[in-house]
């Protein structure tokens, strides 16, 4: 800090835009941290999908599971835009992001609820809470933003009307709230669009991707914890050991295998334009909830081995090949795409249409983590086509 930047009195850093070109940008040990509280939100919805599904309850936690994580990917979603542009790391824009995890814990808090009883009371509350913190920081952005101020009040103002919405939510009745939520929802993400429609905050290409990064990181180690966590649960009432022995092998070969597609392509390639940065952010919803479903989906498995579910093994392993074909098609679609040769653009998207295949054959899962290698063993012998970097 420096005596033109910071106010004596309150020891706070103008907020100016940040440089979207500066050099070995990264993230902040203050978005780690806020990254914490999303491994509990992504835990919790995690676990309640996996319960609707045992019990046969699939449209209504499928559901659930979508609009709760919708809320917790579309505010971390908004934090690490704006974090990019305005992160002044001082002690107010530090509490005003403790505040919005404090929302983040309200919001998992109320997850159950809302899966259980269709209860978003808390969840709201939650969510409200991290939203009203986010207006806060666009405000005082505003403050020195010169010729871009209008956006910065434009996205205050879009996120303040959507959160009258939210809490008008609560007070609908229940059969008219599924499509409630997706009208308020395309609101939410129309937010950026009118804020940014003249002029557009800055973003780190290098920085923005590496947080995208991070988040399939938290999501796909929730497989891995739910898994291992499962198996642990099941060893004591398992009659082999065998077949939980061959999940655990294939969650990890599978996991493996979807970190190192997600990696493959250099992502910031994918975020050159306002237009082409909206279709890698929103894209990533799909992305990152296929990833934390898929951990569901492995513990539904280890519920058919132990006669816990109400599923069938059919059913079951569509609870894992969903999500994985989800994972790679949105991943193709924003990220591979441009930056693979034909044999790539072939061989990937028709991979995920065979997983989606594979719950019809006798041994789904290690099917599953065969075309998964064979994907990968392509993405080896065939690197990212070499661009010049705008």
């Amino acid at each position: 800090m420096n005596a033109e930047t910071v106010t004596s009195r309150y020891r706070l850093t103008r907020m100016l835009p940040r440089d979207p070109h500066q050099p070995h940008r990264a993230a902040s040990m203050l978005e780690l941290f806020f990254d914490l509280v999303f491994v509990v939100a992504v835990s919790i919805a995690s676990a309640e999908l996996h319960h609707a599904l045992a019990e046969g309850d699939i449209l209504h936690g499928i559901t659930s599971y979508a609009m709760v994580f919708f809320a917790i990917w579309w505010a971390w979603m908004n934090f690490t835009w704006f974090a990019t542009s305005y992160d002044t790391d001082d002690w107010l824009y530090r509490v005003l992001t403790i505040v919005q995890m404090g929302g983040v814990l309200v919001l998992a808090a109320g997850v159950p609820n809302a899966f259980s009883q269709g209860d978003f009371t808390i969840a709201v509350i939650g969510y409200v809470i991290m939203r009203i913190a986010m207006i806060a920081q666009w405000l005082r952005a505003s403050r020195h933003s010169g010729p871009i101020r209008s956006a910065t009040r434009r996205y205050a103002l879009g996120i303040a009307f959507a959160q009258v919405l939210w809490v008008g939510f609560l007070f609908l009745p229940a059969e008219v709230r599924v499509p409630a939520f997706v009208l308020f929802a395309l609101v939410e993400i129309s937010i950026p669009v009118f804020a940014e429609y003249r002029q557009q905050t800055p973003w780190h290409p290098h920085h923005i991707t590496e947080r995208y990064g991070l988040f399939t990181l938290i999501v796909l180690g929730e497989s891995l914890l739910a898994s291992a966590n499962a198996i642990i649960e099941a060893l004591h009432e398992a009659e082999s050991l065998g077949p939980l022995i061959s999940i655990a092998v294939l969650t990890l070969v599978v996991t493996a295998s979807l970190w190192w597609i997600y990696f493959w392509p250099p992502h910031h390639r994918a975020i050159a334009s306002f237009a082409s940065s909206l279709r890698y952010g929103y894209t990533h919803y799909f992305v990152f909830a296929a990833a934390a479903a898929f951990s569901a989906g492995i513990e539904v498995e280890i519920d058919v081995l132990t006669s816990h579910s109400e599923l069938g093994a059919t059913a079951a392993a569509l609870a894992v090949t969903v999500p994985i074909a989800v994972f790679l098609l949105g991943i193709w679609w924003i990220a591979i795409r441009d930056n693979a040769d034909r044999v790539v653009n072939t061989v990937l998207p028709i991979g995920a249409l065979v997983v989606l295949l594979d719950p019809l054959l006798p041994i789904p899962i290690a099917l599953t983590a065969g075309i998964m290698i064979i994907i990968v063993v392509v993405l080896v012998l065939r690197p990212p086509v070499v661009k010049q970097d705008s």
